[in-house]
């Protein structure tokens, strides 16, 4: 790391942000993979938040917003710049005035769905188990088992990377689609969601996580570090199906391994790099697009130098 980046440390540390120099990023993925970034800092409100924005903007510093890491694979030779993470109030659930529900972006998916099972909500229960933060949910619509984000957010609270400045989108604005909303092409750092929620029946609410639970685990490689399902959805066919025809079903390159147990994921069994799951991934791409005609789109966000 250049001297400069550490007198950038210190700089950022003096508007309360918690910030770690040269920050492992395998230690914030769910794939277990990446190199070093140079800068990570967790904010925690508002105003960190802006000030750490102005900064960048000012030292020309990279920034990259950083979710629960659960749908990301980062480069072996880390990130250059600064990743940022929300903490603290960015992780905070209540109700607004209108009984509508205020999530911070920065909170847990799962701790979402708690919540709204505790207080009698219905219309979360298909994010249980969805292993991302609220923020990142939003961005990519994260759905399951027949639903989405787009059926509950009602606006998204965000803050412009390019100037500093607080926005709201709301509705038709939001352009939510299959894995895609208007933050899909960056430039915003969603801080919070609007939710609108149904009241339902405790016991029914809590029976139906439990049984897509027991799902997820009954078919899923729960057991393994993954970047969960890793490619889109092609129109009329499932990628695990593709993959699982085409004879790929574990098949493998260094610690990187096509799951045994669903073929839509890949799986670090120990040790896998990025380069693995990279050269995993071309080799499945290559295979499916040869003996089936289908392009596979990765549904993972790839990230680092």
């Amino acid at each position: 790391m250049s001297n400069n980046y550490l007198q950038f440390k210190s700089a950022l540390e003096k508007f309360g942000c918690d910030v770690k120099a040269d920050e492992p990023m395998k230690n914030h993925t769910s794939f277990k993979i990446g190199g070093s970034a140079d800068l990570f800092v967790t904010v925690s409100d508002l105003n960190q938040l802006t000030d750490v924005i102005s900064f960048c903007l000012e030292k020309n510093i990279p920034l990259f917003v950083l979710g629960n890491g659960s749908n990301l694979l980062v480069s072996d030779k880390g990130i250059r710049g600064l990743v940022l993470r929300l903490g603290g109030g960015f992780c905070d659930i209540g109700f607004n005035d209108d009984g509508t529900l205020h999530c911070g972006a920065g909170a847990q998916l799962s701790k979402l769905c708690a919540f709204a099972l505790e207080h009698s909500l219905t219309g979360l229960e298909f994010a249980w188990g969805i292993p991302g933060s609220c923020g990142g949910a939003a961005f990519m619509d994260a759905g399951a088992y027949g639903g989405e984000m787009r059926n509950v957010v009602l606006s998204c609270e965000h803050v412009n990377l390019r100037t500093g400045e607080r926005g709201v989108f709301a509705g038709e604005e939001l352009d939510f689609d299959y894995r895609h909303s208007v933050y899909s092409g960056g430039g915003y750092v969603i801080t919070a969601l609007n939710l609108q929620l149904e009241k339902g029946d405790k016991e029914e609410i809590k029976a139906k996580m439990d049984d897509l639970m027991g799902r997820r685990k009954d078919k899923q490689p729960l057991e393994y570090p993954s970047a969960g399902s890793i490619f889109k959805r092609p129109v009329g066919y499932f990628a695990g199906g593709l993959i699982e025809q085409c004879g790929l079903k574990g098949a493998q390159v260094g610690g990187a391994q096509v799951s045994p147990k669903h073929a839509g994921f890949i799986v670090n069994v120990g040790g896998a790099t990025c380069e693995d799951v990279l050269g995993l991934i071309e080799k499945i791409q290559k295979t499916v697009r040869e003996e089936t005609g289908v392009e596979l789109e990765c549904e993972v966000r790839k990230t680092g130098e």
